[in-house]
C-alpha cells in the first residue's frame, strides 16, 4: 500500500485524519511534536492513538518553538482563553509558524520515506481562524512542495490533503465515531491536568460539537452543564 505521513498531535482532529488515511488505503505514517507546548498530556494521547490503530511507524520530532514565545500554548505567563473564540479576531492560542515548520518537516520525512501523501487535521471553519489553517495556505505549501524537493521536480510532490479543512466540528465527530476513531483516548485541552478542564476555548468547542453531535458521553462534566440547552 502506498504510505502518507500524518500530523499528529494527539487532538481529535488529528485522530480522524490518521483514521481517514488508513479508510482512504494508506499504510500511516505518524508525525507528532514536542514544540515546547504547555504539557506533553497530548503526546500521551497521540501514543495511545498510534496502537490503537496500529500505525506504521511514529516520529517524534522535538523543536522548541517556546523559546521566543508568542502564544498561550507556548508561554506560560500567557493565560489560557476561557472567554470564547471571537469572530474575525486570531486568539493568542495562535503559535507563530507552527504549521509551517511541522509541514516543512512532514514534506523532508514523507519524501525520505517515499509517501505519497500528507494528512493534515487543519480546519477553517469552526475553530480559531488561524491563517495556517485555511484553503489558500494549504494550496500555496502545495506549490512549494513541488518547488522545493526532488519528488516534487520528477512530478511526485507528496499531495497535501486537509479532508477536516472545511468540514463543522460537529461534522468531525460524526466522521470519527464513523471510522471508528477512539473519543475517549484523544485529548484537545489546553492544560495538562489528568482531566480536560472543560473551560478552556479547545475544551468548550469539542464539548458542544460531542453534543450536537449525540456523543454527550464524551463530552467533560462542565461541558454537559454549559451546553445543556443544546
Amino acid at each position: 500500500m502506498p504510505k502518507a505521513v500524518v500530523l499528529l498531535s494527539g487532538g481529535l482532529d488529528s485522530a480522524t485524519v490518521a483514521a481517514q488515511a488508513i479508510a482512504d488505503g494508506y499504510d500511516v505514517i505518524a508525525l507528532s511534536f514536542r514544540y515546547g507546548q504547555r504539557h506533553d498530556r497530548e503526546l500521551q494521547s497521540a501514543q495511545d492513538i498510534v496502537q490503537h490503530l496500529k500505525l506504521l511507524q511514529h516520529f517524534i520530532v522535538d523543536v522548541n518553538l517556546a523559546q521566543w514565545g508568542g502564544s498561550a500554548l507556548t508561554d506560560s505567563a500567557i493565560e489560557v482563553p476561557i472567554t470564547g473564540v471571537q469572530p474575525d479576531e486570531i486568539p493568542i492560542t495562535y503559535v507563530p509558524g507552527r504549521n509551517t515548520v511541522f509541514i516543512a518537516i512532514a514534506l523532508s520525512l514523507a519524501e525520505a520515506q517515499n509517501a505519497a501523501a500528507i494528512y493534515l487535521g487543519i480546519n477553517a471553519i469552526d475553530y480559531s481562524g488561524y491563517p495556517d489553517c485555511r484553503p489558500e495556505y494549504l494550496a500555496a505549501f502545495q506549490t512549494l512542495a513541488q518547488l522545493s524537493s526532488k519528488a516534487g521536480l520528477e512530478g511526485n510532490a507528496p499531495k497535501l490533503i486537509a479532508p477536516l479543512i472545511t468540514d463543522s466540528k460537529t461534522d468531525i465527530v460524526k466522521r470519527a465515531v464513523k471510522l471508528g476513531v477512539p473519543i475517549e483516548k484523544t485529548w484537545s485541552c489546553y492544560q495538562g491536568e489528568t482531566e480536560p478542564c472543560g473551560i478552556c476555548d479547545s475544551c468548550r468547542i469539542r464539548d458542544r460539537a460531542l453534543i450536537e453531535a449525540g456523543y454527550p458521553e464524551f463530552a467533560t462534566a462542565s461541558g454537559r452543564e454549559f451546553y445543556q440547552n443544546y
